[in-house]
């Protein structure tokens, strides 16, 4: 292969990703969300990504929700590669029912979600190492 061709591909490869979206976590929820990401570090792959998302995330009074993802809330957003749009509420893993479309804050897409707001795009990491692209349509709630 033509040292230029290794060149473009190494680029790509270092280009940064799509820079994350700002955060905002109702002080309940992050107090509560840092406890159980500290717990379940050792059992759950997703704790880790999780508490990198309560460390950037801005902490805002817990009456200052509106609009912001947050636990209970309900959730409309794409799948930015399929385009398919789902409706979930975001639940601790002990309230999770995938069938009744309640979904852990302890999986990929429930830690993507937390403390996004309609509009905002989030790329994250699968556990399959892919990337998956969310877009947050609109937010009600807490239910």
């Amino acid at each position: 292969m033509p040292t230029e061709d290794w060149e473009i591909m190494i680029h790509q490869i270092k280009a940064p990703r799509k820079e994350l979206p700002p955060l905002k976590l109702r002080q309940q929820d992050c107090d509560r969300l840092g406890q159980l990401a500290e717990a379940a570090a050792d059992t759950s792959p997703v704790a880790e990504f999780l508490a990198r998302e309560i460390d950037r995330a801005t902490v805002v009074p817990d009456t200052e929700l509106a609009g912001i993802v947050c636990m209970e809330s309900e959730v409309v957003f794409r799948d930015d590669a399929t385009g398919q749009q789902k409706r979930v509420t975001l639940v601790y893993p002990n309230a999770a029912d995938i069938d009744a479309g309640r979904i852990s804050v302890l999986t990929p897409i429930g830690a993507a979600l937390i403390g996004l707001a309609a509009g905002q795009t989030i790329e994250f990491g699968t556990p399959t190492g892919g990337v998956k692209s969310l877009t947050v349509l609109e937010v009600s709630g807490p239910a």
